[in-house]
C-alpha cells in the first residue's frame, strides 16, 4: 500500500530507468537501487493491483557498483518526493551503467525479435571520468508559486535544486535556479550550442516576468523564433532555438559518424532513391553525402515545416540532396504509389536512414519499407523496446539486422542510443 515500507532483495534491471525485486509474489519496480542489493523501499502512490512501485530509502546491503550520486539533490539523504527526476543511474559506476543498459537492450532484441547479438555500449571520446557535464539542453519549470526548478522524478511537481550536474557548465552558469518568478507557472529553456553561445528562454501563457534585483532576467509570454547555428565536423547546421539536436555536447559528432560507418559501401548506390526519414534539419542525410560526395541523391523527410526549411538550406551544398515536409508514413505510401518503374527500380538500390522519436517507426512505416525493399537501412533508436519491436517487423518481412551499436549518449540516466543495419536475408531473396 502507498508509503508503506518494505525490504527488497533487488534482482535485475528494468526498461524505464528502475529495478525488479519482488514482495510477496507481486513485481515492484524499484528505483535509486542495484541488482544484487538488499534495500528498504518506500511503495508509492502510484502502486498498481499488478505491481508496486517503490522508491530506495536507504541500502541494507550495498552493490559494489554503487557510488556518491553525482547529483547531491537525487541522493539518498533527500526525501524521495524531493529527489529530482533526470538522473536515475547516477548513483552507478559508469562502467556498470553501460552493462545494465546492454542488458536491457539485449533481452529487448531476444524476447521481442528472437534476436541473440552482443551489444556493447560504447562511450563517447571526451567523456568526463564521472558522465557529467554533457547536456546543452535543458528545460527547467516555473512553479504556480514561482518556484524555479525541474519536475521531482515521475511527477509534474516543482521542486528546487542548487545543481545541475548534468549540463554543460556555461548551462549551468545561466540556469536561474536561484530566481524567484512571479506566480503563474511557466517554463524556461536552456540550450548552450557548439558555438559557444548560451540562449535562455522564458516562456508563459500568463506573461511570466521577473522581479527586478539579483538574478532577474526579463520573460516573454511567446518567445519568438530564433535560428541558432551547431557545427559538425566543420559543417553548420542552423535550425530553431526550440528545434530537435541531439542534447549530449558530443551526441550529433558521434552518430554522424556511426551513421557513416553503418552504411555498407558495397550495397550503396548514390544514384538511388536514398532516403533519410525523419531527417530533423539534415543531420544524417549529410552524413551521407559527406562520404559518398555531393552528387549522392538523397531525400530527407521530415514533418515539421520549420525543420525542413533549415534542413534544405543545410543541404543545399549537396546537389543531389532535397528536403521534403511530410509524415513519414504518408509521404513513403505515396512516394511508392507515383513510382514509375525506373523509380521503383532506384528505391530497391536505397539506402534508408531512419531516426524515428522514442516511439520507433511502427507498423506502418515499417510495412511500408518493407514494400520498397530497399538494398539496406540504417535505423537510428533512442528506446531499445520500440527497437526491438520494430526489429522483430523487419525480421518478419525478410530482413536480418546485421549490426547494432549502442552508444552512451546520456551518462547517468537510463536512456541509451542504438545505431543498427538491416539487409536483405539472402535465404529470404
Amino acid at each position: 500500500m502507498p508509503g508503506q515500507e518494505i525490504e527488497l532483495d533487488v534482482t535485475g534491471v528494468a526498461h524505464g530507468g528502475v529495478m525488479v525485486a519482488r514482495h510477496e509474489g507481486r513485481v515492484v519496480f524499484v528505483a535509486d537501487a542495484i541488482p544484487g542489493e538488499r534495500v528498504l523501499a518506500r511503495v508509492s502512490d502510484d502502486a498498481k493491483k499488478s505491481f508496486w512501485r517503490a522508491e530506495t530509502v536507504r541500502v541494507l546491503d550495498a552493490s559494489p557498483h554503487r557510488r556518491e550520486h553525482v547529483w547531491a539533490e537525487a541522493a539518498l539523504g533527500r526525501d524521495p518526493a524531493e529527489r529530482p527526476g533526470g538522473a536515475e543511474f547516477g548513483h552507478i559506476e559508469l562502467a556498470h551503467q553501460r552493462e545494465l543498459k546492454r542488458q536491457v537492450v539485449a533481452d529487448a532484441l531476444k524476447r521481442m525479435a528472437g534476436v541473440d547479438t552482443p551489444v556493447a555500449i560504447e562511450p563517447l571520446d571526451g567523456e568526463t571520468v564521472d558522465g557529467t557535464r554533457w547536456r546543452t539542453r535543458v528545460t527547467l519549470h516555473v512553479a504556480e508559486n514561482g518556484v524555479v526548478g525541474p519536475f521531482a522524478a515521475r511527477s509534474h511537481r516543482v521542486i528546487t535544486v542548487e545543481s545541475l550536474p548534468l549540463a554543460v557548465p556555461a548551462l549551468e552558469a545561466e540556469a536561474p535556479l536561484s530566481t524567484r518568478f512571479f506566480a503563474g507557472g511557466g517554463s524556461v529553456e536552456l540550450a548552450a550550442t557548439s558555438t559557444r553561445q548560451v540562449h535562455v528562454v522564458t516562456v508563459s501563457a500568463g506573461g511570466l516576468h521577473c522581479p527586478a534585483g539579483r538574478g532577474s532576467r526579463p520573460a516573454t509570454a511567446a518567445a519568438p523564433t530564433r535560428t541558432i547555428t551547431e557545427v559538425v565536423r566543420g559543417r553548420e547546421f542552423a535550425l530553431d532555438l526550440g528545434g530537435f539536436w541531439q542534447v549530449h555536447r558530443l551526441g550529433a559528432e558521434a552518430l554522424y559518424d556511426a551513421v557513416q560507418g553503418a552504411i555498407d559501401e558495397a550495397l550503396f548506390d548514390p544514384r538511388a532513391a536514398n532516403l533519410d526519414l525523419y531527417g530533423g534539419v539534415g543531420l544524417l542525410a549529410a552524413a551521407v553525402g559527406d562520404r559518398f560526395g555531393s552528387t549522392t541523391r538523397i531525400t530527407s523527410v521530415e514533418s515539421s515545416e520549420h525543420a525542413t526549411e533549415h534542413a534544405g538550406a543545410n543541404l543545399s551544398g549537396w546537389v543531389g540532396a532535397q528536403a521534403v515536409t511530410g509524415r513519414v508514413e504518408h509521404w513513403i505510401r505515396g512516394a511508392a504509389a507515383q513510382a514509375t518503374a525506373l523509380e521503383r527500380t532506384r528505391q530497391r538500390a536505397a539506402t534508408v536512414v531512419l531516426d524515428p522519436p522514442r516511439s520507433g517507426a511502427g507498423a506502418e512505416v515499417v510495412g511500408e519499407l518493407l514494400a520498397m525493399h530497399p538494398a539496406q537501412l540504417v535505423y537510428v533508436a533512442c528506446d531499445p523496446v520500440a527497437f526491438a519491436r520494430d526489429a522483430a517487423l523487419f525480421g518478419a518481412g525478410g530482413y536480418e539486422l546485421t549490426a547494432v551499436r549502442g552508444f552512451d549518449l546520456f551518462p547517468n540516466t537510463h536512456h541509451v542510443e542504438l545505431v543498427a543495419t538491416f539487409t536483405p536475408d539472402t535465404a529470404e531473396c
